[in-house]
């Protein structure tokens, strides 16, 4: 479980890995099985949440659709308390600790989908954190935990009032700001040395102007096509796997 910030309110995931992931980070309340499901995953999930001491009520799949607003499901939807979010100071001081730091920064990311992925991909090339702000952007919903498919349990995320303000930190702490940009270098020349924290911007206007002032270097992805630019998820994911590489 993250730690700092936690709400007292209910939300859920649903999803066989989001939910096996919700239930081994000590987050599930009460779970919901599809009442007509069998098989592994069943009997899996089951004894996980029995030996979290998390309750287990059989649903009919109705149920279980109109509680996920006709999401897909898998059979299975968990309660759980509200994601706790880290610290940003504590979010930097981890990173610090780790050799070529990568904290992402998503400026106004709004798609749901998009943030799972770009999540899933940043756990799997060891991200050291995720920074997004408050207002203006997605969350961590149900959405996002389902399709990170449980990466959003295992990789930490700060959410901060002011992006301009938490790039200040970052900069005081020694990491290199870059940015996303049709004009900058190329990726494959992107030196990928040291403490970094990468920006990636929405998916319909980019990086911000004002954030754009704080950037160190900008990183553009060569593009041979008929299109201007990628998907934000996609771009995120080259960029990050470009890093990875370089540790590798």
């Amino acid at each position: 479980m993250k730690e700092n910030n936690m709400i007292e309110t209910n939300d859920m995931v649903y999803g066989v890995h989001a939910v096996t992931e919700s239930l081994r980070a000590n987050t599930g309340n009460k779970l919901y099985i599809q009442e007509d499901l069998r098989g592994k995953n069943v009997d899996i999930i089951k004894d996980l949440a029995r030996n979290k001491k998390v309750s287990i009520s059989w649903a009919p799949k109705k149920t279980l659709s109109d509680m996920t607003e006709g999401a897909v499901h898998q059979g299975f939807v968990l309660r759980v308390s509200a994601f706790a979010y880290s610290e940003l100071e504590t979010l930097i001081v981890k990173a610090e600790k780790e050799e070529n730091p990568l904290i992402l920064i998503l400026d106004g990311l709004t798609d749901p989908h998009n943030f799972g992925s770009i999540l899933r991909t940043a756990d799997a090339t060891k991200v050291s954190g995720v920074i997004i702000p408050k207002h203006r952007a997605v969350g961590v919903t149900p959405v996002v935990a389902k399709t990170s498919t449980g990466a959003v349990e295992h990789v930490p995320i700060a959410r901060v009032t002011n992006l301009s303000q938490a790039l200040d930190k970052l900069k005081e702490a020694g990491f290199w700001i870059f940015g996303t940009d049709m004009d900058g270098t190329p990726v494959q020349k992107w030196n990928t040395s040291g403490k970094l924290a990468l920006i990636i911007g929405s998916e319909g206007k980019g990086i911000s102007t004002n954030i754009k002032k704080q950037v160190d270097e900008m990183i553009t992805i060569p593009m041979g096509g008929h299109v201007q630019s990628l998907n934000a998820g996609v771009a995120a994911a080259v960029l990050m796997y470009e890093v990875f590489r370089h540790k590798l």
